[in-house]
This record gives structure tokens, sequence and C-alpha cells, in this order.
């Protein structure tokens, strides 16, 4: 129901932040939560976090727990993930995903629950 595209990919140095906003249309935004997922080359896409409605509940990987953030404007139909102290590791292509109309509590985390994806946006960072 909802269109996806991400912005704000591109090449740091280990250590390095940078910010990633996926902007959302064809829905009403503020019914869906939101989840960041990424893929590396070679591997299977990996969830990154999630964030509810209202943007009062998030969750993460344990991989990024702690250097990432999850954030949401539903007045701008966006939502953000922050990405702060990054690694080598953290090299990969980041998809924004949007669920069906939700629950105002609902947190999803598995790729099955969201039904609209991004086209992805490319993160590299190099040491």
């Amino acid at each position: 129901q909802v269109q996806l595209v991400e912005s704000g990919g591109g090449l740091v140095q280990a250590g390095g932040s940078l910010r990633l906003s996926c902007a959302a249309s064809g829905g009403t935004f503020s019914r869906y939560a939101m989840g960041w997922f990424r893929q590396a080359p070679g591997k299977e896409r990996e969830f990154v976090a999630t964030i509810n409605r209202s943007g009062g509940n998030t969750y993460y990987a344990d991989s990024v727990k702690g250097r990432f953030t999850i954030s949401r404007e539903n007045a701008k139909n966006s939502v953000y993930l922050q990405m702060n102290s990054l690694k080598p590791e953290d090299t990969a292509v980041y998809y924004c995903a949007a669920t069906a109309p939700s629950s105002y509590y609902y947190l999803p985390r598995f790729q099955t629950d969201f039904g609209s994806w991004g086209q992805g946006t490319q993160v590299t960072v190099s040491s």
C-alpha cells in the first residue's frame, strides 16, 4: 500500500556516522510500523531495527544496539536510521520496509512482517 524511497547512503571511514532517510508515499504513514534491514554482499538480508506507529517503541539487532537509532516523523512521512560508530561489518545495502496498517504497539522484527520495501541505499564503511 505504500511506496518507499531510501536516501543518505555513502562511503564513510570506520568510526564515522551516517543518517539514512526513508520517504513514504501512497498510504497513511502513521498507520504503519516501520523497519530497516540490510544485506551485505553474498549474505542474507538481516534485520536491523524496527519502530512502532507512534515511535514510542523500538527494537534493535544485537549487532547495532547502542550504535544505531531508528526514529520517525509522521508529519513528514519519514523514518530515519542514525548510524554512529560505523564498522566495516556494517557495509551493506540498507532497505526501508513498512508493514500493513498495524495496531498501535505492533513492533515487527521479521522480513515476512513487512509488505512494502524500498529500493535500498548502499552504505560502505572503510578502514
